[in-house]
Order: structure tokens, then sequence, then C-alpha cells
């Protein structure tokens, strides 16, 4: 070969080597376009932005509706405060010639300590009922010692709920010694 030649022949390698790079080089460009494409393509074959958008509205609209839940609770809430949540019942005999307890004093209260007592007093010729209104916890007449009580078990919710679970804890109780005697005794 010549001098000549040696320099076209490299030449040609390297333009074949270059033709070469560059077809593996557009090949994995198309196949990496592909795979964009492929993780870019939204729900129902629609654009990402599209995808994106949608996702946006949503979250604008929920976001309008917890604002209006929101309200709505505030409202609910109120209107609970206002609401009898606080009940004290009081039963009890003031007469010695009637038996068992029906007579009863009944204080039902909301969350401001606005409510009315309500006292029936029964003997053997009739039944008497008194209310009596209460506001900011404080009663428009005198009340009795069985009146205090109840607006007290009414003030402290707590104390209503613990003497209802100690009377079903003594019930149960009861149901439970009796059960075993009957075991017992079989």
């Amino acid at each position: 070969m010549t001098d000549t030649t040696l320099p076209l022949v490299a030449l040609g390698i390297a333009v074949a080597v270059l033709a070469i790079v560059s077809a593996l080089a557009l090949t994995r460009a198309r196949s990496a376009e592909r795979r964009i494409a492929a993780l870019t393509r939204g729900e129902d074959g629609g654009s990402l932005e599209r995808v994106l958008s949608n996702h946006l509205e949503r979250v604008i609209s929920l976001g309008l509706d917890v604002d209006e839940l929101a309200k709505r609770t505030a409202a609910v809430e109120a209107g609970g405060r206002q609401s009898i949540r606080r009940i004290g019942l009081v039963r009890y005999n003031p007469f010695d010639d009637v038996g068992s307890d029906q007579s009863f004093s009944l204080a039902l209260l909301d969350d401001e300590e606005d409510g009315v007592i309500v006292t029936s007093l029964h003997t053997r010729g009739q039944t008497r009922i008194y209310a009596k209104a209460v506001v900011a916890g404080k009663a428009e007449a005198t009340l009795s010692e069985e009146e205090e009580a109840a607006v007290a078990t009414a003030r402290d919710a707590t104390l209503g709920r613990g003497a209802l679970r100690e009377r079903a804890d003594a019930a149960e109780k009861v149901r439970k010694a009796t059960r075993s005697g009957e075991r017992i005794g079989a």
C-alpha cells in the first residue's frame, strides 16, 4: 500500500465505526423515548400533564369539600352545646305513708348549664309536678336537697355514669352469685 491509501483506509474505518456508533445511539435514543412515553402516558393513554391537571382539580375540589364540612361541623358543635346532654336523676320517698321511691327530681342541662329541673312529688292521693328553670347553673327558685343532688349529678357527667356503672356492677354480682348458687345446688 501506498502512503496515501493508508489514511483513506483509516478514514473509512473511522466512518464505519462512527456510523455503527451513531446507529446504536439512535436505537438507544428511540428505546429511551419509547420508555419515557410509556412512563408519561397517563390514564387512558392521555398525557401526564392532563393526568396531573385532573388530580390537581380533584385536590382543589376536595379542599373545598373539607372547608364545607368544617363549617357544617362547627355549626353542629355549636348546636350540640345547646342540646340537653347532662342529665341527673334522683329518686326518693319524701313521705312515710308512700312505699318505694316514686318521687323524683330530674335535672336536664346543656353544656352551658342552662336547662330545667322537673320534680314530681307522689303521695297516696295525688302526684304534683314542678319545674324550675336553670340558667348558668343557677336555679330561678330555691332548690330542695334532692333537686340540688340532681343538678350536681347532671353537672358531673362522670358521676352520673359512675352511679349507673355501680348499679350495673352490683346487678351483675347478684346474677353471678345466683348462677353460682344454682350450679352448686345442681
